[in-house]
C-alpha cells in the first residue's frame, strides 16, 4: 500500500492523534489521504476499548440524539439501573451529576430536531466513507444487514419506534423499512418466539467485526507510513506558538502543527484546558455474537437499548 501524494493546501503539515480507536485511526487515514503525517497515541493498543466492545452495528439509520422527550418517562430508571444497557454506576460525582442535568435539559422535541438536523448530513456520508476506507486499501469489509429487526410484542410497542422513524424522517434523513407482524418476522428469522406480534424490517444497514476492522485500519495507517506509538500515554498537550507539544509518559515530547483528541469518555482531561467543555460519561453497551442455523455469525444487539420501547427480541443480521 502506498502513501496518498501530498496535495497542495495550507493546513497541517504533521498530525498527532491521542487514541487508537475507530475514531483516532479512520481520522489519521483520512489526514493521510490528504498528505498529513501523522502519528497515533494509545495508552494501551489499537482497538484496546469500546472500539473492540461493541456490536458493530453501522446504522445511520437509527443514528439519532438520545436526548428526547420520551426518554424523560424512563430515564431515570434506565442509567439506574445495573441491568440496564445504558447503565451508569451512580455516585456524587459532580460530572456525572452534570452530565445528566444536561441530558434532561436537552430531552425537548425542539433540541431533538435541530440535534437530529445536524446529524442528517454526517450520516449520509457514513456508510460511504466505510467504502472509501475499502477502496483505499484497508482489508476488513463492511457486511450487508439483510435481517435488521426490531421485535415487539404488541404493534403499540411497536409505535414508538415507528413514531421515531416519522421525526427521522421530518428531520431530512430516509429510511427504508417494512412493518411486519409476528408471523411474516418469524419468516424472516425463525428464531423469534411466538411471543412475538409485531416488528419492523430496516433496510440498508450493514455491520462489521469491529476489533478486526479497527486492527486492518491501524495496520492501513502504518503501511502509509503513519506511526502508531501503543502503550504510550499523553500526560499532556501544551499549546505552542507554531503548533501544539506533546508529552508522554516516558518523558519525551513532540511538536506537531496540530493534535486530534479522539479519547472518547476522556475527552476532558486533555481539552478542558482549551476550552472544551462538553462532557463525556460512559455508559455500558451490549454486544454478544451469535452461531447458529438461522443467525450466521453476525451481531446480534437487544433493540431495547435504541428506542424507549421496551423490545422483547433481539435484531439479528445475517450475512451475504
Amino acid at each position: 500500500m502506498t502513501r496518498p501524494a501530498s496535495p497542495a493546501h495550507s493546513g497541517p503539515r504533521s498530525v498527532a492523534v491521542v487514541g487508537a480507536g475507530m475514531v483516532g485511526l479512520s481520522t489519521a487515514w483520512f489526514l493521510q489521504e490528504r498528505g498529513v503525517d501523522v502519528t497515533v497515541y494509545d495508552r494501551d493498543g489499537v482497538a484496546a476499548g469500546s472500539s473492540w466492545g461493541n456490536a458493530g452495528w453501522l446504522t445511520p439509520g437509527l443514528a439519532t440524539p438520545l436526548p428526547e422527550p420520551a426518554v424523560l418517562s424512563y430515564g431515570v430508571r434506565a442509567v439506574l439501573s445495573p441491568s440496564s444497557p445504558v447503565y451508569v454506576p451512580p455516585s456524587a460525582n459532580p460530572s456525572l451529576l452534570r452530565f445528566l442535568a444536561g441530558f434532561a435539559r436537552n430531552s425537548t422535541a425542539t433540541r431533538w430536531l435541530r440535534a437530529m438536523r445536524a446529524l442528517v448530513p454526517i450520516n449520509s456520508l457514513s456508510l460511504s466513507s466505510f467504502d472509501a476506507l475499502a477502496e483505499g486499501g484497508v482489508e476488513a469489509r463492511t457486511l450487508d444487514a439483510k435481517s435488521f429487526l426490531a421485535a415487539y410484542r404488541t404493534a403499540g410497542e411497536r409505535r414508538v419506534l415507528l413514531d421515531e422513524l416519522e421525526q427521522i424522517h421530518a428531520a431530512g434523513q430516509s429510511m427504508e423499512f417494512d412493518v411486519l407482524d409476528g408471523d411474516e418476522a418469524r419468516g424472516i428469522e425463525p428464531s423469534l418466539s411466538d411471543e412475538i406480534g409485531a416488528a419492523i424490517r430496516l433496510h440498508g444497514q450493514r455491520y462489521i467485526d469491529p476489533g478486526h476492522f479497527v486492527h486492518a485500519l491501524g495496520d492501513a495507517v502504518r503501511a502509509r507510513g503513519g506511526e502508531i506509538r501503543e502503550r504510550t500515554e499523553v500526560t499532556e498537550v501544551r499549546d505552542a506558538a507554531t503548533g501544539v507539544t506533546v508529552l508522554t509518559g516516558d518523558g519525551q515530547n513532540r511538536h506537531f502543527d496540530a493534535v486530534v483528541l479522539a479519547t472518547g469518555a476522556w475527552l476532558g482531561r486533555h481539552a478542558r484546558k482549551f476550552g472544551v467543555r462538553s462532557l463525556v460519561q460512559a455508559g455500558r453497551g451490549t454486544a454478544s455474537a451469535s452461531r447458529s442455523s438461522t443467525c450466521r455469525p453476525a451481531p446480534c444487539t437487544s433493540p431495547a437499548s435504541a428506542s424507549p420501547a421496551r423490545r422483547s427480541a433481539t435484531g439479528c443480521a445475517s450475512p451475504e
